[in-house]
């Protein structure tokens, strides 16, 4: 007997193949603003929805990195970069459109690893394509900004 196939189930996104530093950079530009709740930084295609964000909420004392992508109870968020690689839970933004967001001290030394990584750093969560993105100035701004 054939197993009876489900077409309505997600079918899991094609990753990228080979050493994270080889894949190629997701297409986009940083943009960097300040706002009442602190500061952010935007990466992604012009005119479009952003596919990664940082935030500084100041009143939180808090980071908050998001991607585009909506994920499922118990997702993680891995973040890599030349110096080292670290896990997050994962959680959906519930906004529209979807964004898969973590939380993190403006402290963790993840985020210092990735301003200084080579020039990129990867993005890797449960159930959604993994990304590399440009290790740009305005991430590193982001997070000075909440370190003062």
């Amino acid at each position: 007997m054939k197993p009876v196939s489900n077409p309505a189930a997600p079918q899991p996104p094609a990753q990228p193949q080979g050493n994270w530093t080889d894949w190629p950079i997701t297409t986009g530009d940083w943009v960097y603003r300040k706002d009442e709740r602190g500061s952010l930084a935007l990466f992604g295609a012009t005119d479009e929805p952003a596919t990664v964000m940082i935030r500084c909420d100041r009143p939180r004392g808090q980071i908050f990195l998001s991607r585009a992508g909506a994920v499922g109870n118990g997702a993680k968020m891995v973040l890599r970069a030349s110096a080292g690689l670290q896990s997050y839970p994962a959680k959906s933004s519930g906004g529209t459109p979807p964004y898969a967001a973590i939380s993190i001290s403006p402290g963790d030394i993840m985020l210092d690893r990735i301003a200084y990584s080579r020039g990129r750093f990867a993005i890797e969560t449960t159930g959604l394509k993994s990304i590399a993105v440009p290790a740009w100035p305005q991430f590193s701004r982001v997070v000075e900004d909440c370190r003062r």
